[in-house]
């Protein structure tokens, strides 16, 4: 791992555009439970009632999905930044940073330091609420409060009435365009494409490595596991996101010192 994290780090040194592009591995250090795991929030509910599709059609599935939202928020509010997150700040501050794309919803990026302005949520936040009718947003929070304060089960617009959604993207639903678009034209521009913590499974957020690649970028893969694409990899550093990324930040100090 040695050999890897060093070759991860000179990787960064030389780059002047990179992207980072980080799935699940790098908040479960953070204390976010595994919600699909057996025992999990998910695994008490029938995933084909929590769809986009259901959730439109009737109340009955949007207090469902209220239940099992509600259920998971306090565990994803209340954690912290791990040294995964916080290198990720150290790369941007460094001045090389020209986007981070995140398959998670937790917000944490932004809570470790990150320019809002660079970090693309592929599948939204859990932070906020949206009309699905009228598309006004709110802080997650003030839903919450008014919730708690009203006794609503099921949320609703309070400018159209249209039903209110958390933030993130159901089964079902379609990812945000201008989200997707803006990670595939950053991946094109990039010189170097850090993938930390995703498997490299769901698509077509998993091309997006290919996409730098097939425009010239170097890759580094950071995982705990196997990924579809590790044979177009140029530098695989296997294990936790956290202890790994700082031994990135680590060596490209040590490389930077004049």
């Amino acid at each position: 791992m040695d050999d890897a994290l060093r070759s991860a780090a000179r990787y960064v040194y030389e780059a002047g555009k990179i992207v980072v592009f980080t799935g699940a591995g790098i908040s479960t250090e953070s204390g976010i439970p595994d919600f699909r795991s057996p025992g999990g929030t998910w695994s008490r509910y029938n995933p084909d009632d929590l769809t986009y599709q259901r959730f439109r059609s009737h109340e009955k599935f949007r207090k469902l999905y209220w239940q099992y939202d509600r259920e998971r928020y306090p565990a994803i509010r209340d954690a912290k930044p791990n040294p995964a997150h916080l290198a990720v700040v150290e790369i941007e501050r460094t001045g090389r940073l020209l986007a981070l794309v995140t398959q998670n919803i937790d917000g944490l990026h932004q809570k470790a330091g990150n320019s809002p302005e660079k970090v693309f949520e592929l599948h939204g936040t859990v932070h906020e609420v949206t009309c699905l009718d009228c598309h006004s947003r709110w802080s997650r929070e003030e839903i919450t409060d008014r919730m708690d304060r009203e006794g609503l089960e099921i949320p609703y617009c309070s400018y159209c009435n249209g039903p209110l959604k958390c933030a993130t993207i159901a089964f079902g639903q379609s990812l945000p365009a201008e989200v997707l678009e803006a990670g595939f034209s950053y991946a094109g521009q990039c010189d170097l494409f850090v993938t930390v913590g995703s498997s490299l499974v769901v698509q077509p957020a998993a091309m997006l490595p290919l996409e730098a690649k097939r425009h010239g970028a170097r890759l580094i893969l950071v995982n705990d596991s196997e990924t579809p694409y590790d044979h177009v990899m140029d530098v695989i550093v296997r294990g936790k996101a956290g202890p790994i990324m700082s031994g990135i930040i680590e060596q490209f100090k040590m490389l930077a010192q004049p």
